[in-house]
This record gives C-alpha cells, sequence and structure tokens, in this order.
C-alpha cells in the first residue's frame, strides 16, 4: 500500500508549537496587531520548522487587502524604470507582495485605463514613475500612492527623487580634485529639468575654472561629437563634463578622432552609469550612478508605510554616487 501523503501543516500547528493562541500566530505572520517581535520572531520560527506557508487568498479575505501593489510608467524602454522596479519588489517581497507593472506609453487614455483597473483589482498601493524629473500631474484614486523619479506637482503628495544637483556637482569637484582648471559643460535639452539642474550645478561648482557657458543640446552621442568641434574652435579646455553617457560616449570619441587624448588632454565625466554607455565606452566613463534601485526600494518602503496607516508626505531627495574611471583617472 502507499505510504500516507504528509499531513500539511496549518495555522493551528504552527500556534501549537510556538505557544501562542491562533490568532497571535496569525497577526505574526500576517505583520499586523500590536505583538512584541520576540513573539513574531518564535511564531516565524516556528512556521519555518514546519514548512507552513500562508494561503495568500485566506490572508487577503481575513485582512481586506490583496497584497499587490501597481507600478504605472511611462518608461516603454525600461531604462530607469526596471531598476526602479526591481529596487521595490526587493522592498515588497519582504512583506510577500506582488509588484503589477503597467506601462502607459505616454498615453493618458492608457493610464486612466490602468488605474481603473488596478483599483477594480483592490492594489493596496501604487508607485507612479516615468522616464523624466518634471513634475507631473498626481493621479486621483482612493488608495496610497507614491511618485518615484517623476514627482507630484501636488507639494501634498509623497514624491522620491534623485539629487541631480548633488550628483552633477560631484563630478565638477572630482575634476577640480585632480587639477582640471578649464572646465566645459555639455548636457541635453534646456527643455529638460535634469538638464538644466545639471548645468546649474556645474556652474555654481566650477567657479572661475568653468569654460564658457553650458552647452545644450540632444541625449545623444552625435550631439557630444558635434559640441567637441564647437568647444575646440572657441575654448580652450582641459575637462568636459556631461550630461548623460550618452553625449560624454560621443564626446569621447570625437576627440579620439581629433588626436586629443582622454584624459590626458582632456579629462570626460558622464551621467547615469548606464553600463551599455559608461563601459563601452573608449576609455570607460567617469560617472553619476543615479541609485535607482535604492530609490524604488525607499520608494516602496514609503508606500507600506502608508499601506499601514501612515501619512508621509513631501518630497524626498536621495544622493547619487560618484563612479570614477578610466575617462578621468588614466589607466
Amino acid at each position: 500500500m502507499p505510504s500516507p501523503r504528509p499531513a500539511v501543516p496549518r495555522i493551528t500547528d504552527v500556534a501549537a508549537l510556538a505557544g501562542v493562541s491562533t490568532s497571535t500566530a496569525s497577526k505574526a505572520l500576517n505583520d499586523t496587531g500590536q505583538l512584541r517581535e520576540e513573539t513574531r520572531a518564535r511564531v516565524r520560527r516556528a512556521a519555518e520548522q514546519l514548512g507552513f506557508t500562508p494561503d495568500s487568498r485566506g490572508r487577503a479575505l481575513s485582512s481586506g487587502r490583496s497584497y499587490t501593489v501597481g507600478l504605472i510608467t511611462t518608461d516603454s524602454s525600461g531604462r530607469f524604470s526596471i531598476p526602479i522596479m526591481l529596487g521595490a519588489e526587493d522592498a515588497l517581497s519582504a512583506g510577500e507582495m506582488a509588484l503589477v507593472l503597467c506601462d502607459t506609453r505616454d498615453d493618458p487614455l492608457r493610464e486612466s485605463h490602468y488605474l481603473k483597473s488596478l483599483v477594480s483589482r483592490r492594489v493596496d498601493g501604487i508607485i507612479v514613475t516615468g522616464r523624466r524629473t518634471e513634475p507631473r500631474a498626481p493621479i486621483d484614486v482612493p488608495i496610497p500612492v507614491v511618485y518615484a523619479f517623476s514627482p507630484s506637482t501636488d507639494p501634498a503628495d509623497t514624491s522620491v527623487m534623485v539629487d541631480d544637483h548633488g550628483g552633477a556637482a560631484s563630478t565638477v569637484r572630482h575634476l577640480l580634485t585632480l587639477g582640471r582648471q578649464r572646465i566645459a559643460h555639455v548636457t541635453g535639452p534646456a527643455t529638460h529639468r535634469s538638464a538644466v539642474v545639471r548645468a546649474a550645478a556645474t556652474v555654481s561648482t566650477a567657479g572661475d575654472a568653468l569654460a564658457g557657458e553650458p552647452l545644450h543640446g540632444e541625449w545623444s552621442e552625435r550631439w557630444g561629437r558635434h559640441a567637441v568641434d564647437v568647444l575646440l574652435r572657441t575654448t580652450d579646455i582641459d575637462a568636459i563634463s556631461c550630461g548623460s553617457d550618452q553625449i560624454a560616449r560621443g564626446v569621447c570619441d570625437r576627440l579620439r578622432e581629433l588626436g586629443r587624448a582622454v584624459p590626458d588632454d582632456i579629462a570626460v565625466t558622464g551621467y547615469d552609469n548606464w553600463s551599455v554607455m559608461a563601459l563601452a565606452s573608449r576609455p570607460p566613463l567617469t560617472t553619476v550612478d543615479l541609485q535607482l534601485e535604492q530609490l524604488g526600494r525607499r520608494t516602496a518602503q514609503l508606500l507600506l508605510e502608508m499601506i499601514g496607516g501612515a501619512s508621509p508626505s513631501g518630497l524626498l531627495e536621495l544622493p547619487t554616487e560618484l563612479i570614477p574611471r578610466e575617462s578621468t583617472l588614466g589607466t
């Protein structure tokens, strides 16, 4: 005869092993109620020892929550939203919560459809993000919302952003520390907030070492190559700070074509730490890492606090990290 199948452990078994009531065990596993951390830990150890897995449907019914969070983005390429999503998932998974990604493709009707769908699915909260740092109109939903990378225009909303001013200033301080005395700045469109903020930080930090006004153009390698021709015709420089890695890679390519060594003749810095550009550049770029996974984690943590009843609000700026490489340090 076949051996009987082992019984599936129940929450009553967990409660008995931990020496608590079934109600207390449920609260400990669902991270609800007013319990001592020692009690929660004992219940979790018992659940792990028995191989007990909470039933998600039962947990949702008993708590009135879906244990699901929506992420609305306009960043179809995933350049910014994917690392933010990865960071958010790290924070949400600790609470056994799932994340649903919705790409609006910059279409207001599509965004409206997704919002209605997420609310009808009774998600516990929503993260809103995008590919640009311009403030965006807030969404109107009856559940907690946190804005990541693309802040809300409503100062009462909770938004998490990158400290672009601090990031750009760090590249200039790095160049000054290396003894560079004539620093030019090449960046993206003057209509983009990130380009304007990074340029302003460069101007204020470089002081007398600034070589001419910042040059605004496309976020492209082509613009970086063209900007080099403009600069070398009009300005004596020993460093170029760039508003993006794409621009910086174009700058390095053109300098090499003209026989200017990077960094011996002219040092170059990028921005974003986009590995496709920063590591493939010749030489690899000194650049600013936006720490987007950390931004995603912090955003999700704030959302979890709001779901739990807290009411944080306002704008939070998170620091960047300078990543030095050969484009300023040499080999």
